[in-house]
């Protein structure tokens, strides 16, 4: 095994949730990759919205979590690896994708890296959410000309709204904050509009479109009101893509005004390791291009000390609140 150890790597930190709302950070020891696993210090992981389901402590949830557990955006430097690895070697910088980088160590498999490359250097890449990006980018299908509507002007939807803009769409960014509306004129939006009511919004989209509405419209924030908005604002024959994550409950739509415009509808989550890795592999590459640029994104930082905060933050969104990233 080819490894880089010292008499402080010894052990490592890690978070665990105790219940809802608690974390302790623990002190264990440090694990020894397999054959074709490698093992990486972590620079850091992003913080995912998706993790206030199991934060909030809901029925279903099992706690303690195990150490470093929902932590999945992290990235670092290998320190070691596997006797079997072919393709990494210590001292690569890579992104990862595993789901205990809530912690200064984690293993991962061989095919669940990404390498970074130089000009990224010193750049924080949480690879799990841009590649997600890319994928939801990749299913909506956007092209040249096309107007497109992105509900939730969020992290996510700011991604979006850059990708769509270089592709040469117009965007009309729709979001309740302020903040929000102002960093989807930075990323490229043509237009903003403020998420409060209803039939405004679908009139001042009507006035935009001459009457025909959008041919894309991405929903992005997971929750039932935006996904009504965006089926209303989705012209005939256009293509709705859910990227909001629906974890609360179940959903009601409105199929007859679906089948009478005949959309599609796109559900942009995938679950499969390898297309998430292949879209890690292509937001490396449009980062490169000048295509998507998440670095302005990341708005608030915090030591592995203060997950629990950086959760709650994540999940009142302070004014000036895009994207949380815990740093080591």
């Amino acid at each position: 095994m080819n490894m880089m150890t010292s008499v402080e790597s010894a052990t490592m930190k890690a978070a665990v949730v105790t219940g809802p709302g608690t974390v302790e950070v623990q002190e264990l020891p440090l694990p020894t990759p397999s054959d074709k696993q490698v093992r990486i210090r972590l620079e850091g992981c992003g913080v995912c919205a998706s993790n206030l389901g199991p934060w909030a402590g809901p029925e279903w949830m099992t706690f303690p979590t195990e150490a470093g557990g929902l932590g999945h955006e992290g990235w670092g430097i290998l320190d070691a690896v596997g006797e079997n690895v072919t393709a990494f070697k210590v001292g690569d910088r890579v992104a990862s994708l595993t789901s205990h980088a809530y912690a200064t160590h984690d293993i991962a498999e061989e095919n669940m890296l990404v390498r970074l490359p130089p000009e990224l250097e010193g750049l924080p890449f949480p690879g799990e959410p841009l590649g997600c990006a890319m994928n939801i980018f990749n299913r909506s299908d956007i092209r040249a000309g096309q107007t497109v509507a992105i509900i939730g002007a969020g992290f996510l939807g700011s991604l979006l709204t850059q990708l769509a803009t270089r592709m040469g769409a117009r965007v009309i960014a729709i979001s309740r904050r302020p903040y929000a509306l102002e960093a989807a004129k930075k990323a490229g939006a043509a237009v903003t509009i403020a998420m409060d009511d209803h039939w405004k919004i679908i009139d001042e989209v009507k006035a935009l479109t001459d009457g025909a509405l959008c041919e894309r419209v991405i929903e992005a924030v997971g929750k039932q009101w935006p996904l009504d908005l965006a089926a209303d604002l989705t012209g005939e024959r256009g293509r709705l893509i859910i990227a909001g994550y629906h974890q609360d409950g179940p959903r009601q739509v409105n199929m007859q005004a679906w089948n009478w415009k005949g959309i599609d509808v796109i559900n942009a989550h995938e679950r499969d390791p390898a297309v998430y890795i292949e879209g890690i592999h292509q937001a490396v590459a449009a980062v490169q291009r000048g295509d998507m640029n998440p670095f302005q994104l990341f708005t608030h930082s915090y030591p592995l000390s203060e997950l629990a905060k950086a959760l709650n933050e994540t999940r009142d969104r302070p004014d000036g609140f895009m994207k949380a990233l815990i740093r080591f």
